[in-house]
């Protein structure tokens, strides 16, 4: 079996998390929206409420956690695409960031772990 690149499992990955925020209610508004310098994988909608979306997917075996892959630098690139698609609306909402952690075996999604809220811009 062919192995799959670090893009592809990226996209199950973010598959999986679609599925599971459309199951729960939201609308899915971009998927790898990007600017200079920052990238959000998921923007969903759910009420009033934009969710920014990093989505982390592992082997269950990997050696960083999803959860710390997203470390200060790249919480700082999502506060930055977050404002330039927050610029793009032309209505006012507010906005949250959340993580999802994908676990995966044999390319198979075995865990999604879903963190709302998992940290806020005004700490940067």
């Amino acid at each position: 079996m062919k192995r799959k690149t670090s893009r592809e499992i990226g996209n199950i990955g973010e598959d999986a998390v679609c599925e599971f925020l459309k199951d729960n209610g939201y609308e899915i508004l971009n998927r790898n929206f990007t600017i200079r310098g920052g990238e959000i994988d998921i923007v969903a909608k759910k009420n009033d409420c934009i969710a920014f979306v990093e989505v982390k997917t592992r082997k269950c075996d990997a050696l960083q956690t999803g959860e710390q892959a997203v470390d200060n630098a790249k919480r700082q690139h999502l506060i930055n695409a977050a404002n330039r698609f927050m610029e793009t609306l032309d209505y006012d909402c507010n906005g949250r960031f959340d993580v999802a952690v994908v676990e995966m075996k044999e390319d198979k999604v075995t865990k999604v772990k879903y963190y709302v809220s998992a940290f806020d811009a005004s700490a940067y």
